[in-house]
């Protein structure tokens, strides 16, 4: 496989691994509805130490990751700082911010990016998938870098979404009108693309014109240009005409035998004199209950630019946002997203959340299905209370509006056969306004870019009502680090520090609600149970109570005989041979040789 190398990979190419964990800390206050980290939750703080923080809860466990990190354009002003220990990373941080004429602006992306998407692989489901929005600045390397990480073999696809629906006059070569979508799967055999919906124009083009009891059917061709096909062996019509062959340059799709199967099964239509060249009945009752997706996605299906600008003004107004976010994405991309990614149940995470597009569209997708998907977000900026959540609590309650609602009543390409014929157009435009021009204040017609758009338009001023949904808003805490729990400097609560453990110990998630800290229980895991000999007192640390003791292996064993148990503690008043003598299935694993050295001031 081609690797990608960037200045800096060196030392970033495991930093992920150095990040210290941070606990998750939650403020009631800043959210809707119970506090708790297994729900919908909104972080506030640098991404890579969120991601970091995330890991012990919910490493392998999101079912669709998304995200839209910065483009690199050049224009964007972001910074690059993890703190990496090279004096050739700080030198970089001193040519901050990023700008177009920094010539190593590239190389500094891919070092932003490589730990972060390191972590999110890490937090991925073995059966979910990965999707990142780009434009050409630096798609090609994502690519690369996706490719290393995920493998190239979990490579799915590359979709174009049109993001303006009208050229940029002010582009100097050409009016860059789509960005890219990446979509990579975690591990390609264990994921399945949802189906999308089918449409009316599909099921349209069915028919019963011979009154088949099997239902409706469209004609399929029997014959193909490929010469790996099955022949060209001559067929006699039920009409008495004679074909020797298919067309010419063609071949039959299937074998002779195979063929008259299908014809005694009435399975080929002939034509109404029965001398057509013969066509195979595809019906509609076989075909999938879904319509495979396509690569192009275009702005009347998933919205563009300037839908999502109107949406973050509706929500929260051109005043507070203050223009805050120039490229926001608008909800039904990423509605398309959910459709084809994820179950009711989902797991979704947007490590670079920005005005909330993600969160809004992981509700309103619930609301239309009544699923139960819950959303991670995470937002480094300041704005991350302000806007974001605050984006996220009107669409939950419901939010005034005011201005000129608009709806879409009628998109028609206009080809010059319907052009020949646009009496019939006029109709169906006259219909929709008979049908529905009592709801609005206005029905618009308008012919643009080929197509003939009807649009009811309807001032309002009043209450949207909300989506209904919780969160919980999370910062991040002191890191816990292992050198300072060395010296006695920090200790942390015990939740925080036997979550990270657990984590490490068995490459499980935690969870902090079965965290007791009274009975100093870990989590369960793999037929193990893990202790945490443990209290954030220096003066407790020091007594014996510290350090695992016979009567505490005893305890254990007896209240859960079948099971094997780990025990982390500052100290071991224990041995194996001890502890094999009375039969206990208990191991110790010591704590940070310090924390149970503490010496006495």
């Amino acid at each position: 496989m081609t690797e990608l190398y960037f200045k800096g990979k060196e030392f970033v190419y495991n930093h992920h691994l150095t990040v210290p964990h941070r606990p998750l800390e939650m403020h009631a206050e800043k959210g809707v509805g119970e506090t708790r980290l297994d729900g919908n939750l909104i972080l506030q703080g640098d991404n890579l130490h969120a991601l970091k923080a995330l890991l012990p809860i919910y490493a392998g466990k999101v079912d669709c990751i998304f995200i839209d990190p910065p483009y690199n354009t050049g224009n964007e002003g972001w910074c690059y700082n993890d703190n990496v220990n090279s004096p050739m990373i700080k030198e970089w941080l001193e040519s901050n911010p990023i700008g177009i004429d920094d010539g190593l602006r590239h190389d500094k992306w891919c070092a932003m990016m490589w730990p972060r998407l390191r972590l999110l692989h890490e937090l991925l489901a073995e059966d979910g998938s990965f999707w990142v929005t780009l434009d050409n600045n630096e798609v090609a390397k994502a690519t690369a870098l996706l490719d290393e990480i995920f493998g190239e073999e979990n490579r799915i696809e590359m979709c174009i979404w049109q993001k303006n629906y009208s050229p940029k006059p002010s582009a100097k070569f050409f009016s860059s009108d789509h960005d890219y979508v990446l979509v990579y799967a975690k591990n390609k055999d264990l994921w399945g693309i949802n189906l999308l919906g089918r449409t009316d124009e599909m099921n349209a083009r069915y028919s019963n014109p011979d009154n088949d009891p099997r239902g409706p059917w469209k004609p399929g061709d029997c014959s193909a240009r490929n010469f790996y096909s099955e022949g060209t062996y001559a067929i006699k019509c039920p009409g008495g005409r004679v074909l020797n062959g298919p067309p010419s340059g063609r071949y039959w799709t299937v074998s002779e035998t195979n063929f008259w199967k299908a014809d005694k099964d009435k399975r080929v239509y002939w034509g109404e004199d029965g001398n057509n060249i013969p066509a195979f009945k595809q019906f509609l009752s076989e075909v999938k209950d879904g319509r495979v997706p396509q690569t192009l996605w275009f702005y009347n299906e998933v919205g563009h630019t300037q839908d999502a600008k109107k949406e973050i003004n509706n929500i929260m107004s051109f005043e507070e946002t203050a223009d805050v976010f120039v490229t926001p994405k608008p909800v039904e991309l990423l509605i398309r997203v959910l459709a084809l990614a994820t179950k009711p149940d989902s797991i979704i995470l947007d490590s670079f959340a920005g005005s909330g597009t993600t969160a809004h569209a992981v509700l309103e997708a619930n609301k239309r299905d009544g699923g139960s998907r819950r959303f991670i977000i995470v937002e480094m900026e300041d704005y991350a209370e302000r806007l974001t959540a605050e984006r996220v609590r009107r669409v939950i309650s419901g939010y005034g509006f005011k201005g000129t609602q608009k709806t879409e009543l009628l998109r028609e390409k206009l080809t010059w056969k319907k052009l020949q014929n646009f009496t019939k157009i006029e109709e169906q435009v006259e219909k929709i306004e008979n049908l529905h021009g009592h709801e609005y204040d206005v029905v618009r017609k308008a012919v643009k870019d080929g197509e003939l758009i009807v649009t009811g338009e309807k001032k309002v001023d009043e209450r949207a009502e909300g989506l209904g949904g919780e969160f919980t808003y999370c910062t991040l805490g002191a890191p816990i680090e292992m050198d300072k729990i060395l010296t006695g400097e920090t200790l942390p609560p015990f939740v925080d520090l036997a979550t990270v453990l657990f984590h490490t110990a068995t490459s499980v998630p935690g969870n902090p609600a079965q965290v007791d800290a009274d009975e100093f229980f870990m989590g369960e895991a793999n037929g193990q149970m893990l202790w945490l000999v443990y209290k954030p007192e220096l003066d407790w640390l020091k007594t014996p109570g510290s350090a695992l003791s016979l009567s505490f292996a005893r305890k254990i064993a007896k209240e859960h005989p079948k099971a094997r148990h780990l025990v982390f503690a500052p100290a071991n008043h224990t041995n194996p041979k001890m502890l094999a003598k009375e039969g206990l299935k208990v191991e110790f694993a010591p704590l940070p040789y310090a924390l149970y050295r503490v010496e006495k001031a």
